[in-house]
């Protein structure tokens, strides 16, 4: 596994893979060792004849397993340089979800809104109800089948095919009665448009759930869109901090912390992340969000900081790239809409390698494969069939995939399949109902606390007493040597101005009472016994 070096050639560009929406293909590209995030990001989007770009953006995982979304305005090489230099895997992915998808001007902008949420669907992040969720797997296998056909569609067709992130037996028969009875005639278009309608209003519209806890050690999950900062508790929604409730948002270390007005009154929450990198992840996002959605021009954002000490440098983030206000104001697009080339990719349970698509048009760009490679042996990140005849309560149908997961496939797929997956187990509730609450976080009482909870706080107290260390004691090392030094430049330098300084009553008497005896000490002690 040969990662970049120091040593690493100007002039030798870097080849890369990108992972499209649609799930059956990747771009092999490549990049030189200067170039900004925003050049591979514009070369993605005119490979996909995308002019709204600016709603999309690549995400990579770090050697950490750390995802991240790759900044425009900043060097692809400096922020993707401690992975393997022979296996660099970006995924395109809609990052600022539109909060009316019909606002959109061109259709195929809105088409890759749809792929991702199909993804988000299928991968837990969209939850809802029963009756949503056969709703939207049926508009699903109509834009993938068509009509029913009772030649074609026999039995349950829809067992073999991979729509949710769990399916049972119940729902998979709601889906056929919807596909068969309710959607004769609608085309993938139509049945596309009835898709996006259904899912923005979904409360986890554009919500990419983060783990967190709250001040009791209660296990939540935080959802950043373009509302604001919502807090989940299993599948019930307990908070909704609108964006014009947030006053302010900073980090420190694993702290992601808040500021809100409610009740017209300002509130401090904090939210506890796994690692000091997650959290300053979900700051970056929270801040971009937010950016993004309430500025009126790119022009009036400001340079954000956050997650410093006293002792230590905080995190500084600037924003690159147009808000959306600005966006929706373009008066610039004047092309004929192109049109939409879809392409089948429901996956099947019983095999591990995507459905091949009949027809790929793509036009071969600079830098760019003419045909892109089928991606195969996804069975790790699909692994979440259950046997439909298995009847199981409705209270756990859908659930997030688990970023720790042991994933046994290929380096280049367990990246691939890293990025799907959460941090940790969301559980989702189809027959709860969500409900809003602009209180402050209900803590509940931990039902799964006891003997493995213990043994894994002990963990992470032993691991994290040398990062205390680190952070606290070399610092304060740093610091007393820089004063030291001040002090010795200001009472041993010739400088005229320095010597003014000294005649100075209170620096006179420092040098005559502290300064001189404790160098005499040292002078003693250190240097003249070296002399005997």
């Amino acid at each position: 596994m040969m990662k970049f070096g120091s040593k690493h050639s100007g002039n030798a560009p870097i080849k890369c893979t990108v992972r499209l929406l649609d799930d059956t293909q990747l771009l092999d590209t490549e990049f030189q060792i200067n170039e900004k995030g925003s050049s591979l990001i514009n070369r993605v989007c005119e490979q996909l004849d995308l002019i709204e770009k600016d709603y999309f953006g690549l995400r990579y995982v770090d050697s950490k397993r750390q995802r991240h979304w790759l900044e425009p305005s900043k060097s692809i090489f400096k922020q993707i340089r401690d992975m393997e230099a022979d296996n660099i895997l970006f995924s395109f992915r809609v990052k600022f979800y539109p909060p009316n998808p019909f606002r959109l001007k061109e259709d195929i902008t809105r088409y890759q809104i749809y792929l991702q949420l199909k993804r988000d669907l299928l991968h837990g992040r969209l939850y809802c109800n029963t009756s949503e969720a056969a709703l939207l797997g049926a508009y699903i296998l109509q834009a993938e089948l068509g009509d029913f056909n009772p030649e074609e569609h026999i039995d349950n067709y829809v067992n073999e095919l991979k729509i949710l992130l769990k399916q049972t037996l119940q729902l998979e028969e709601k889906i056929m009665e919807i596909h068969k009875n309710d959607l004769k005639g609608k085309t993938a278009a139509e049945v596309e448009t009835l898709f996006l309608k259904k899912a923005c209003v979904l409360d986890t519209y554009g919500v990419d759930p983060h783990a967190v806890k709250d001040q009791r050690g209660n296990q939540l999950y935080l959802g950043i869109n373009h509302t604001g900062i919502l807090t989940f508790q299993g599948s019930k929604k307990m908070n909704h901090f609108s964006w014009s409730q947030v006053q302010k948002i900073n980090f420190e270390g694993k702290m992601f912390i808040i500021h809100v007005i409610l009740n017209e009154k300002k509130q401090t929450i904090g939210f506890k992340c796994p690692r000091g990198s997650s959290c300053r992840h979900v700051w970056k996002c929270a801040v971009e969000q937010m950016l993004f959605f309430t500025f009126p021009s790119s022009s009036d954002v400001p340079n954000v900081v956050s997650g410093g000490g006293f002792f230590s440098w905080g995190t500084k983030f600037k924003y690159s790239g147009r808000v959306e206000r600005e966006i929706l104001e373009d008066l610039t697009i004047t092309r004929e809409s192109p049109s939409v080339t879809r392409v089948g990719s429901l996956r099947r349970k019983s095999s591990s390698e995507p459905v091949t698509p009949s027809n790929i048009v793509i036009n071969q760009v600079a830098g760019f494969n003419s045909l892109p490679r089928l991606l195969t042996n996804t069975n790790e990140e699909y692994n979440s069939s259950i046997d439909s005849s298995t009847q199981i309560d409705n209270s756990s149908v859908l659930e997030t995939l688990l970023e720790g997961q042991e994933i046994t496939t290929p380096k280049i797929e367990e990246e691939v399949n890293h990025e799907e997956i959460l941090n940790d187990h969301l559980l989702i509730d189809f027959t709860t109902t969500v409900t809003d609450s602009s209180s402050l976080i209900q803590s509940v009482p931990n039902q799964h606390s006891g003997q493995k909870h213990l043994e894994t706080m002990a963990n992470q107290n032993s691991r994290s007493s040398l990062t205390i260390l680190r952070q606290t004691l070399l610092p304060i090392v740093f610091a007393l040597f820089m004063i030291l030094m001040v002090v010795i430049i200001l009472l041993e330098s010739d400088f005229d101005i320095i010597a003014t300084i000294r005649k100075a009553p209170e620096i006179a008497d420092f040098k005559k009472n502290y300064y001189e005896p404790g160098k005499e000490f040292l002078m003693r002690r250190f240097i003249r016994s070296k002399t005997f």
